[in-house]
């Protein structure tokens, strides 16, 4: 009997790995490896919290020379885009600044991504918008639009940190990008037409409304077109106008492209600024009685945070929010991580989403306290700030001294600001969101499906709301995903010999490829296994979703191509199952006789190298399979596996009484008391083991010591003790074809 310390090398060399490694492993084995020191991963969670402490202290001047670049040049973009959203969330001009101060600055000391700006964006004022709406219309004159803009800010703020505190943010992955892109163009779509009453000077309707009546409700107000039309269609055509004429210049003069860049970026404040003096010009001795203008412009903007206080947290309030909460969080979470993501993969560096959820989680907590509505990363600003040779997330502090500067020094020439100057440049930043014909011609390309799941998003947001838009895509990307999972594609394989020749040797190799030839030249002849052998390969991992598929065409797959072993002739009518009576008395020996013509089924072939996870109904399913087929050919059938790199898809099949060797007689058909797995035995010694000739085996090495000098010696690289495990395709099906390791039915 070998001592606990040689057993325990044994059950690990039985395996055929390196001492140093333990394959099968157990849940002792799982939690010593996980388990960290809880001290130590508590101070690693805090630190994390703070990714700026790894890059503030080697921050030089080289960096600070292109933070300080990008932040004024996004400064300069943010200030009017920020009045403008916050007019497109139907709040006072004043709280886009706060949310664009509180966003840009809160960011920068809990960001992962050096690129994106966080502030107003168009898709969740809309939805603020939208918000304040429906609240007021269920609770009319009891809050005001910045106290709910700003308590949803709060919550919404404390859900998403939670998220990302949690570690809980992988949950964003669950949404395909057409999903997001769908509901993004909706939302454009629905923000431009929007904006357009306002930029024409219509009034006398509801632009909150769907977006298909407002088109309509805008068409029919065409002949109600006021002079706010000449600002704002002016102003439209000198940004799209502006930015033509940059690209072609950068084009034709390629030494003065980084001039011509910034020209084009600082359109946004160009075009304000003239529509601006000239609204003023034109307006200042034009007041009437009244007090109005004949023209709608911004009026009184309060400098200064002027609207600081304690966020509300009026339970009536949280109450009447709740049902508008899922949609403004999704948002917050997808907009944020998708532009993140985007702007890691482009300038080469990795973003932590859970962290990134903590950002914008910390950033709406406090920006509630500043007054300011719900703010996520804005995608035009977030590739202005990188284009601009942004360096470190330390731009975003001079970003905000711009908007402090405007919000203290700049408010009284906000005054003149025609309203209509504002749309146009909603509009120039939200045609941007719009998918592009050659991104939906992809989705087309990649997946029709997907392309029906972004159609429907931009259709659903169209004609119903943003609200519905989400759900939809969100709801019809899960629904593909489950039945991706549920149906998955599998294949019957065949082998096709590749030879290579050339002046110095010839070389040939077997590969596998399906019977049905999905992807295969048609002129490639594909030899199936020898008879009586079935070579299947799973394309997903065998899962309790799709494990009864799969054990139905493993079944109907043996049924239709391999013998049946018992000759139903001999048994009697009533002995006979209800759902398989077997053959006609007139044609019992015609169908015996086909029988006859096929293989008798010897093994099947299981290719695991696409499984990553298998459970318990998945392995119940197999047994079920094996009993079966076994059934029907009425002896025992082999189950070889291939190519199961897991230790713990390993360990749950052994518990199932695969690949071990022994016969299904054995084993008891319910899976609560199926044969454990033996990990190795301690009948034997060491030295009883013999040297394993197979293909299979596999060349390591290990210290002698007696000497300085490693030993080599032949191993198996898979246990002896679970013969019908293989390290590939190749070598389950040579294993099956040949015998090795079969059985006997048991007496």
């Amino acid at each position: 009997m070998p001592s606990t310390a040689t057993a325990k090398k044994l059950g690990k060399r039985l395996i055929g790995y390196p001492e140093e490694i333990v394959p099968v492993v157990t849940v002792q084995d799982w939690a010593t490896q996980y388990a960290v020191s809880p001290k130590q991963r508590f101070i690693d969670y805090v630190v994390s919290l703070f990714p700026l402490l790894q890059w503030l202290p080697r921050y030089n001047l080289g960096w600070l020379t292109g933070d300080v670049i990008a932040g004024l040049t996004v400064g300069m973009v943010v200030v009017p885009q920020g009045m403008s959203y916050a007019q497109l969330a139907t709040l006072p001009a004043e709280y886009g600044l706060y949310s664009s101060f509180v966003g840009v600055f809160i960011y920068c000391f809990f960001a992962t991504s050096k690129d994106v700006s966080i502030g107003p964006v168009a898709v969740m004022s809309l939805t603020v918008a939208q918000v304040i709406k429906n609240v007021e219309a269920t609770h009319p004159n009891q809050w005001s639009a910045p106290i709910i803009a700003s308590s949803l800010a709060l919550i919404t703020g404390f859900i998403v940190l939670a998220i990302g505190l949690l570690r809980i943010g992988w949950l964003v992955e669950f949404i395909p990008a057409p999903a997001v892109s769908g509901f993004m163009t909706g939302s454009a779509i629905s923000i431009a037409a929007g904006q357009v009453p306002g930029l024409m000077g219509i009034t006398g309707f509801d632009t909150r409304a769907a977006t298909y009546k407002v088109i309509i409700n805008t068409l029919k107000g065409l002949p109600r077109t006021k002079l706010d039309a000449a600002w704002g269609l002016s102003g439209l055509v000198a940004l799209y106008g502006v930015r033509i004429l940059c690209d072609y210049l950068g084009k034709r003069y390629p030494r003065r492209t980084r001039l011509f860049f910034f020209i084009s970026v600082l359109r946004n404040a160009f075009v304000i600024l003239v529509l601006t003096i000239v609204a003023w010009l034109y307006t200042r001795h034009r007041k009437s009685a009244s007090g109005k203008y004949p023209i709608k412009i911004l009026q009184n903007v309060p400098a200064g945070f002027k609207h600081i206080s304690q966020p509300s947290v009026d339970p009536h309030l949280i109450g009447a929010l709740a049902p508008e909460l899922p949609v403004a969080t999704i948002i917050l979470l997808l907009e944020h991580i998708a532009i993140s993501k985007s702007f890691g993969r482009l300038n080469g560096y990795k973003i932590n989403p859970n962290q990134e959820l903590i950002a914008i989680g910390v950033t709406n907590t406090v920006g509630s306290c500043f007054g300011a509505y719900p703010a996520t990363g804005s995608f035009s600003r977030s590739a202005l700030k990188s284009k601009s040779g942004v360096r470190t997330p330390a731009a975003g502090i001079i970003t905000a001294i711009v908007v402090i500067v405007a919000l203290y020094g700049l408010t009284p020439a906000f005054f003149w600001i025609p309203t209509a100057g504002l749309s146009a440049v909603i509009i120039h930043a939200v045609a941007d969101l719009v998918a592009s014909p050659s991104q939906v011609y992809s989705f087309w390309r990649v997946s029709p499906l997907e392309f029906v799941i972004w159609l429907a998003a931009v259709l659903v947001t169209i004609f119903s709301s943003i609200e519905n838009g989400i759900y939809t895509s969100i709801a019809s990307s899960l629904v593909l995903l489950l039945i991706r999972l549920a149906h998955p594609r599998g294949s019957f394989l065949g082998k096709v010999t590749i030879k290579k020749h050339s002046t110095d040797f010839k070389e040939s190799r077997d590969v596998f490829v399906p019977l049905t030839r999905n992807g295969v030249n048609p002129h490639v002849k594909i030899i199936p296994p020898s008879p009586g052998v079935i070579a299947y390969r799973f394309e997903e991992s065998y899962l309790y979703p799709n494990c009864s598929l799969v054990n139905d065409a493993l079944v109907d797959y043996v049924k239709e191509n391999m013998r049946r072993g018992k000759d139903m002739r001999n048994v009697k009518a009533s002995d006979r199952p209800w759902n398989d009576p077997g053959p006609g008395r007139n044609t019992g020996d015609e169908e015996q006789l086909a029988n006859e013509k096929l293989p008798v089924l010897h093994a099947i072939v299981l290719d695991f190298s696409q499984v990553s996870h298998i459970d318990t109904t998945a392995v119940q399913a197999l047994i079920d399979t094996r009993r079966e087929v076994e059934k029907w050919a009425d002896h025992p059938v082999e189950f070889h596996f291939a190519t199961v790199l897991s230790p713990w898809i390993r360990r749950a099949l052994t518990a199932g009484g695969f690949g071990l060797g022994i016969s299904s007689s054995r084993v008891s058909p319910d899976f609560a008391a199926v044969v454990p797995y033996r990990g190795g035995r301690s009948d034997i010694s060491e030295q009883d083991l013999d040297v394993s000739s197979d293909v299979e085996s596999g060349e390591i090495k290990k210290s002698n010591p007696r000497s300085s000098e490693p030993v080599s010696e032949f191993e198996p690289i898979i246990a002896e003790d679970t013969p019908f495990f293989h390290i590939d395709l190749l070598s389950a099906v040579r294993a099956a074809e040949s015998g090795i390791g079969r059985f006997s039915a048991p007496k």
